[in-house]
């Protein structure tokens, strides 16, 4: 039976299908899409998916399934080629979205059934237990955005705009009137090899548009969002960032239409790109729109300024926002560690930032904006990443995710061609995920060509996302830090994080280990814990993770435990 929302603690896979079904392995710099090849929406399978559900997920973030800017050529299909001088990469940037109504070609076996390649996905996800999240990507467009699939009534992106003006309300786009857009001067689209009558390191726009991230010029620079252009909310960033909200501006109800056009193929939750570049004016007007329709939907923003939080929440009706700056960061300091990290630093976190909105927060180790855990970059070593992963599914009832091929130590290396050796993996190029393919072993999802160690890894997610699922201290209790009463303990150690999460009916003490070497550690609950929880005499645990069993005679004496290097306990007890 599905657990109702009130009892439910949202667990996300996030995968590019363009990546995830890839099985080719040549990964060639700056490969075409017939020499790198390239995932389907075909390729997530039943088979996959009930794998996926296996792990212990409750949704699938399905990253880059709307048409956006790319070197490919779909011509023979209705579609207009985009110009490669404003283009990120052979396969294109899934951020540049080139048609808010339509799913990228690269992903369909059938080119011309593509949005029912889609819509039967969501059903198989459906089918399988499982429930569908998509990008919404409201601060920009690609530079050639042209949409041939909209609604008959719709009005186009730019198409009701005064040009002449740099800004107002009813304009889609900002303007550098009198100014004629400049490619930024060395770019080499798609490497030496790439040929193109389109590539000659112009591109035909006047007056000059915005550039996404927020560049009020001509002439962006190659590290710029330059493949893009930002779309007006109202916001004249010419004068002081003034608002003009009354009446709506007319971006406001197309961007709602586009998000009511896929709700109404069955999505059932948008991660919202870069919402801090977006007033949240507008999201507290579409969100309850929205929801109005489809009230069981769910909002993730892409959030890094805490000082925002509440407004994007309160103001703006997020159901969820990430948590990169605060848990994030400081996980990652203690699992690389660095000098001078504690983890304090997570204290100070729901201390403060996060203070009262914590089951609100999304908590994760990667997606595909950072590195890989195992690369060179980060860790260097996926079981580094046990004590955080630890930390991060089970510090609060919100939602937690983890990103395709993270269960399997995948490092992102290789120079994929627009995005370097940079512990990533590709957002913007052709391109096989080495030990992903492993796991798929051509398709069986049986994982029969992965090594034992990435075997066990693969394991240890499992158990840990499982426990979550199944244990509703866990899902939904409450969170007693223990630091505080363990701090002049001789054993004490500040890269250690312990606390209990507790129901009426189950209590859970989860210890984390950041240290390289392993620790000795007595665990002490306060007497007004004890008391709270009717807590006395002798007490067993479970571990939740790895299967041993612990036990004390008087738990006012404490539990006495070893814990294993880069490593943690999910100790469960009544």
């Amino acid at each position: 039976m599905e657990q109702p929302v009130t009892d439910r603690k949202l667990i996300i896979y996030q995968l590019l299908p363009r990546l995830f079904g890839n099985k080719t392995s040549l990964n060639k710099t700056y490969g075409s899409i017939e020499e790198n090849g390239v995932g389907k929406l075909n390729d997530l399978t039943s088979q996959a998916l009930l794998e996926i559900k296996k792990l212990g997920f409750t949704h699938v973030w399905y990253t880059g399934v709307i048409e956006h800017a790319t070197m490919t050529d779909y011509s023979a299909f209705g579609i207009n080629p985009d110009d490669p001088d404003v283009v990120k990469g052979r396969a294109g940037s899934p951020y540049a979205i080139k048609d808010y109504y339509d799913i990228d070609p690269d992903l369909a076996v059938d080119v011309a059934n593509r949005m029912a390649e889609y819509e039967a996905l969501i059903k198989r996800t459906h089918n399988s237990g499982l429930k569908v999240i998509m990008d919404m990507v409201p601060n920009h467009v690609a530079r050639t955005y042209h949409s041939d699939a909209k609604p008959a009534a719709i009005r186009d992106f730019g198409e009701d705009d005064d040009k002449t003006k740099a800004f107002d309300p009813k304009n889609d786009f900002y303007y550098l009137p009198g100014q004629r857009f400049q490619v930024p001067k060395g770019y080499n689209p798609g490497g030496d090899e790439f040929k193109s009558p389109l590539k000659d390191g112009k591109f035909d726009e006047f007056p000059a548009k915005a550039t996404g991230n927020d560049v009020f010029s001509a002439t962006p620079s190659i590290n710029d969002w330059f493949e893009t252009i930002k779309l007006n909310y109202g916001v004249n960033y010419f004068n002081g960032l003034t608002p003009y909200f009354n009446p709506v501006p007319p971006l406001w109800n197309k961007m709602r239409d586009i998000l009511l056009f896929w709700a109404s193929k069955g999505v059932d939750g948008f991660r919202c790109d870069m919402v801090e570049m977006v007033p949240f004016e507008f999201w507290g007007c579409v969100i309850p729109a929205v929801k109005a329709t489809y009230p069981q939907i769910i909002f993730i923003g892409e959030a890094y300024n805490p000082n925002l939080y509440n407004s994007y929440i309160e103001v703006g009706k997020f159901d969820y926002l990430y948590d990169k700056v605060g848990l994030y960061d400081a996980i990652k300091r203690l699992t690389k560690n660095t000098p001078n990290s504690t983890t304090w630093d997570i204290n100070q976190l729901w201390n403060r930032d996060t203070r009262g909105i914590d089951e609100h927060m999304l908590r994760f180790m990667e997606n595909h904006d950072e590195r890989r855990i195992a690369s060179p970059q980060f860790a260097g070593d996926p079981w580094l990443a046990v004590p955080g992963m630890i930390i991060t599914a089970t510090l609060s009832t919100g939602p937690v995710m983890v990103y395709s091929g993270q269960e399997i130590g995948e490092p992102g290396a290789g120079v994929a061609g627009f995005s370097p050796d940079d512990g990533r993996t590709t957002i913007f190029d052709y391109w096989g995920v080495p030990e992903l393919q492993k796991w798929i072993n051509g398709g069986q999802f049986d994982g029969g060509a992965l090594s034992d160690s990435q075997k066990n890894l693969r394991d240890f997610y499992s158990s840990l996302l499982n426990a979550v699922v199944n244990n509703e201290a866990l899902r939904v209790g409450n969170f007693w830090e223990l630091m505080l009463a363990n701090e002049r303990e001789p054993w004490f150690n500040e890269h250690l994080y312990i606390f209990i999460r507790h129901t009426d009916k189950q209590r859970i003490l989860v210890i984390a280990n950041f240290n390289r070497s392993e620790w000795n550690i007595n665990v002490k609950l306060p007497a007004d814990l004890l008391n709270y929880l009717n807590l006395t005499g002798r007490q067993e645990f479970t571990d939740l993770l790895w299967g041993n069993k612990y036990d004390t005679n008087d738990i006012a004496d404490g539990l006495q435990l070893t814990i294993p290097p880069s490593g943690g306990m999910l100790l469960e007890f009544v």
